[in-house]
């Protein structure tokens, strides 16, 4: 089938754009990334590499309750990778009341306390910058985190050059990074209601459910909303009857109880960015 005109205009746009981002990190001169090893924060720390040089990047990782041990594993594969100093610093955001508590602006204290960590560490490495793998299409979603972000001048260059979420992917198959076809990532609060209070326990459980899963499934996209004791799992539409048929289901429902879940229900509208957010939204009519 012959490709569309604005199929044949990406790689160019996307090229075009990534042009314009290496612009953007060389006039920095140094760089830390807030590093999660997830697609965007990847493709930022490969493209300041090759802007600036391995020996003017940093990649900073906080580990805390909030991340899955999968990721951190992850980030630091990619690092070495790329052959970038990596540096992991221990950070619990349960401390933070308005985080443990899961306020709807939890992401806002988070974002806020754990950048500023990360800057306090780069106090020994002047003249280095804080950026962040904010994408053009973050601004859809509700993300408080950037609002913080700002206010504490952290630098989203690949929303500054309007680089979206799959040009990224583009652009990251196009260097070969093995990043590129990772599914979204976020960190483990996001499975919980708001005002739903965060622990160990939770996070942990969530965790492994979500593990259980892609025992299951293979790496696919997927979310267990831990509305406890039901689990709510979202999958993409079209990976909802693969996660349906009959020998796959028994195998999750007994995996997911195994963790104290008494339902496991399965969300027929499938996975969508900031679920946990719908309720937040105005209600129209």
């Amino acid at each position: 089938m012959a490709k569309s005109k604005a199929d044949k205009c990406e790689p160019v746009t996307a090229e075009a754009k990534a042009q314009e981002l290496s612009c953007l990190l060389r006039a920095l001169g140094w760089a830390a990334v807030a590093f999660s090893g997830g697609v965007d924060s990847s493709f930022l720390l490969a493209a300041a590499v090759e802007a600036l040089g391995a020996e003017r990047v940093l990649a900073l990782t906080a580990d805390s309750p909030l991340l899955p041990r999968r990721e951190l594993q992850r980030a630091s594969q990619v690092a070495a990778e790329l052959g970038v100093r990596h540096q992991v610093i221990l950070f619990d955001e349960l401390c933070i009341p308005e985080v443990a508590e899961n306020h709807p602006r939890r992401c806002y204290f988070c974002k806020k306390a754990r950048f500023t960590a990360l800057q306090e560490l780069l106090r020994a490495h002047p003249g280095m910058v804080l950026l962040h793998g904010e994408n053009a299409d973050d601004a859809a979603d509700y993300r408080p985190g950037s609002e913080a972000a700002r206010e504490l001048g952290v630098r989203a260059p690949l929303a500054e050059v309007g680089l979206t979420k799959a040009e990224i992917r583009f652009l990251s198959r196009r260097r070969g990074l093995s990043t590129a076809d990772l599914p979204a990532a976020a960190c483990l609060a996001t499975r919980f209601p708001y005002d739903t209070r965060l622990t160990l326990e939770g996070l942990a459980r969530v965790e492994r459910a979500e593990e259980a899963l892609h025992d299951v499934l293979g790496p696919i996209q997927v979310r267990v909303r831990d509305h406890f004791p039901m689990a709510r799992i979202e999958v993409p539409p079209a990976e909802i009857m693969r996660v349906a048929a009959e020998g796959r289901r028994g195998l999750i429902v007994g995996a997911l109880r195994a963790l104290g879940y008494l339902y496991v229900t399965l969300d027929l509208a499938g996975y969508r960015m900031g679920a946990m957010n719908e309720p937040l939204e105005p209600k129209s009519g």
